[in-house]
């Protein structure tokens, strides 16, 4: 329970001081990594004593409980091998014959895990566009799970959260929210009504591109048990060093999102008004379609962009041929800015323009950022025009 006599304190100090050892003279201020896959245990094995890695390690409980304290969740986090690791124990809620809504546009495997899901136990899949609030509410009679990402992957659709979780909690669904993109900076969606929260810890929470990791967070200790006991039985468990890792890196998060957001507004709006530039996708413009939702329900807009240069598919693989700064690579939350074309996956949703570029935005000095992205733009697509 809370102090009430210490004031709340905010998300860009959580990251730094949650998880942290005990206060004690001597003691370390960050916690170690225990690399044991055994523990020593005779006869019964007493509550909260750990036995056995597959089931628990002391090593990832700092992390599970710094980002549910991030989450505002009451209960640890449950940390898993991978974000698609936690995203199957998710779907593992939903029984045979269930009734799944997620976006049509969403990360590609989690699409292609609902679909292997519904030719296996005979789900009834749902794909809606989530920017749609009452498609979204039609859809949710009957169902098993709402799963939501906001803003989506690649298309940067914002829903409206409390208005979906809300629906969701009055016709007795489940609900979980992928908060990869927002980051728990960005939003927090247990505040909003959802059971789950979710996320690629790959991304943005550890930062640095080098940590595949997933983590849950539940609102409830019902649900954060039945979570954990599927890590156990399926073995989706991380590895000690991972979990460490990533810990050290959600310690920089509030900066790197900072600077990375700022730095994302500003390529928005120079690209917008570029003439080798026919769409940009960022919640940041005036004019983009999820402005105004992500300014009320949101804290910053995210460092991801959608654009589309001039020329189809042919002037976007140009591009990404072209940058010399940007990484061309998959993935995206790294300190790295990092860009892709999406329908190169004959996996992603065939309603994502084919000349559609993503782009993570990481923490370089913009105007190097600008220049490299302008001399691509203006090289690939004169090379494209002969």
């Amino acid at each position: 329970m809370s102090d009430p006599h210490v004031p709340a304190l905010s998300p860009a100090t959580v990251v730094v001081a949650a998880g942290r050892p005990e206060r004690a003279q001597g003691a370390p201020v960050n916690p170690p990594i225990v690399l044991s896959s055994t523990y020593v245990s005779q006869g019964v094995q007493q509550p909260g004593e750990l036995l056995y890695t597959r089931m628990d390690t002391e090593t990832w409980h700092p992390f599970e409980e710094a980002l549910a304290a991030l989450e505002g969740g009451e209960h640890p986090g449950v940390a898993f091998g991978s974000g698609m690791a936690a995203i199957a124990a998710v779907f593992s809620l939903v029984p045979a014959g269930g009734k799944v809504v997620l976006p049509r546009h969403a990360y590609q495997v989690t699409l292609g895990f609902a679909d292997d899901l519904a030719a296996r136990a005979g789900v009834e899949v749902v794909r809606v566009d989530v920017a749609d609030t009452d498609q979204v509410v039609a859809a949710l009679d009957g169902a098993s799970l709402l799963l939501v990402e906001s803003p989506t992957n690649p298309m940067l659709e914002v829903a409206d959260l409390p208005a979906l979780l809300a629906a969701a909690r009055e016709r007795g669904v489940l609900s979980a929210v992928d908060n990869t993109f927002a980051t728990p900076l960005g939003q927090q969606p247990l505040a909003h009504g959802a059971d789950v929260v979710v996320h690629s810890v790959t991304k943005y929470l550890a930062g640095h591109s080098d940590v595949v990791l997933g983590a849950a967070v539940a609102r409830t200790a019902e649900l954060t048990a039945t979570l954990r006991s599927y890590r156990t039985l399926h073995g989706s468990i991380p590895g000690p060093f991972e979990v460490w890792l990533a810990l050290r890196g959600l310690r920089t998060l509030a900066l790197r999102v900072e600077r990375a957001q700022a730095n994302a507004a500003e390529l928005a709006r120079r690209l917008a008004d570029h003439p080798d530039v026919v769409e940009v996708r960022h919640p940041s413009l005036p004019t983009d379609p999820g402005h105004e939702r992500a300014s009320r329900l949101m804290t910053g807009y995210g460092s991801i962009l959608g654009v589309r240069p001039r020329g189809g598919a042919p002037g976007a693989d140009a591009v990404v041929g072209a940058v010399r700064l940007w990484v061309p690579a998959t993935s995206l939350g790294g300190v790295e800015s990092s860009l892709e074309r999406r329908r190169r996956f004959a996996t992603e949703s065939l309603t994502v323009p084919e000349d559609l570029l993503r782009l993570s935005v990481g923490i370089e000095d913009v105007e190097d950022l600008w220049r490299d992205l302008d001399r691509a733009l203006d090289r690939a697509l004169r090379a494209l025009a002969g």
